[in-house]
């Protein structure tokens, strides 16, 4: 849960903020209207707040100590106002804020809250600056760490490559045009050998000479452009853009490949990352594990206690596996309350050892829901070994979790090809 402080004295816009901020239940917002309520609520959580909405006050040293304490306490803060004066605004702009949105109503409001929403998902967001210029390096740089998002800074097209080999949580990549070693042309034509549009964020950068090259940019590759001379504003709506395309990619691609119910993947998609790991176990001839898992007695529970708390009960399946699998095992809902996992690097020992422990783990497991407390076993099926085809492995998985249900259920059998 993200805390959200909001300092606005006019009562009409904290009402559209908490109809609109009801919308986002990841988001506890606290309510200030007036300086004395903003200075108390500043003193009482400190470091709590991971963001912050303003509206400015007609009292200039006001607005100078509410951004101070803000920008003291490291809360990224969005200025909402409807003074209309270009000298406040380029007064304010000297602090350390994100974004300065003109009031007008409800569009604005909900402008300001999806801004304080990126800038929150920005704490985990990594940007690339390229550029021989350390001058406009920096003036990169300073900006898009206003918007609280991590920067590495390269000097050269070679030297960002060389970023990119080790570095696999670059989100975006801001290159200059002319450059030694390798220009930003041929930078942007080597990483897209590697990574499409919806996977890393490409913007070129061009001076009024160079727009010639825009066209090259975009045909090998770039995502956007930025002119130079630009302004923090034009970086901040270029940037945020971008991060917001790569946000509906992923979600385009989590809606396709992911379960809908708990958010495990699913099974056209284990199939297709399960026959990449099996075809390079197969060139390496290397053992694999196949885990089939399956709740005892599932029916009993739907029709004691409803399909809801049936959903529950396969959610929980879903929190189990992820606290105790790996982060390289495939793991996938089949259907139903049936599960598949997929695990490589991993001896015949181990294997038993772990999905004992998640056999007994669901044994001891107990489920609340209000009054209720709810608790069932689970069989697993495993074939360890290397044969032809997944799909083989994935059978003799499923045949030992069939023995495993006759034998007496909440059991593991492990059946291998040595």
């Amino acid at each position: 849960m993200k805390k959200l402080l909001i300092f606005n004295e006019d009562e009409f816009t904290n009402l559209l903020f908490k109809d609109e901020l009801a919308k986002n239940p990841e988001i506890a917002p606290s309510y200030a209207s007036s300086y004395k309520e903003f200075e108390e609520s500043i003193e009482k959580h400190k470091h709590d707040f991971h963001g912050a909405i303003i509206d400015l006050t007609n009292d200039a040293n006001k607005n100078n100590q509410i951004l101070h304490l803000t920008n003291y306490y490291d809360i990224p803060t969005i200025i909402l106002t409807s003074i209309e004066n270009k000298n406040i605004k380029k007064n304010m702009l000297k602090h350390d804020i994100v974004d300065f949105v003109f009031k007008d109503g409800l569009p604005s409001v909900r402008y300001a809250i999806n801004a304080i929403l990126r800038t929150l998902k920005n704490h985990n967001t990594t940007i690339l600056v390229v550029d021989d210029s350390r001058l406009y390096r920096k003036i990169l740089s300073d900006s898009i760490k206003k918007m609280h998002i991590n920067v590495i800074e390269a000097k050269n097209g070679q030297e960002a490559l060389d970023i990119l080999e080790v570095n696999n949580k670059i989100s975006l990549i801001i290159t200059d045009y002319e450059m030694p070693l390798v220009d930003g042309l041929e930078l942007t034509f080597k990483i897209r050998k590697n990574y499409t549009k919806d996977q890393l964020a490409i913007i070129a950068i061009s001076s009024a000479d160079e727009q010639e090259s825009l066209g090259s940019f975009l045909k090998y590759g770039a995502n956007d452009f930025i002119h130079k001379p630009f302004s923090y504003n034009e970086v901040l709506t270029r940037v945020n853009s971008n991060l917001e395309l790569l946000d509906l990619f992923s979600s385009i691609k989590d809606m396709a490949n992911k379960d809908f119910l708990t958010g495990a993947y699913n099974r056209r998609f284990f199939f297709d990352a399960g026959k990449v790991i099996h075809s390079k176990s197969k060139r390496k001839n290397l053992l694999l594990a196949v885990a089939m898992i399956d709740i005892d007695k599932f029916k009993n529970i739907n029709d004691t206690y409803g399909h809801d708390i049936g959903d529950i009960a396969i959610k929980e399946i879903k929190t189990i596996l992820d606290a105790n699998l790996r982060d390289s095992d495939l793991m996938a809902r089949f259907g139903g309350e049936e599960f598949c996992i997929l695990l490589e690097d991993i001896n015949i020992s181990n294997v038993k050892i772990l999905f004992e422990k998640i056999r007994n783990i669901f044994e001891n497991n107990i489920i609340k829901v209000g009054k209720l407390q709810i608790s069932y076993t689970i069989s697993i099926g495993i074939y360890y070994g290397l044969l032809d085809s997944l799909e083989d492995m994935i059978r003799l998985s499923d045949e030992a979790l069939y023995e495993a249900k006759e034998s007496g259920r909440n059991k593991v059998v492990t059946k291998s090809k040595m």
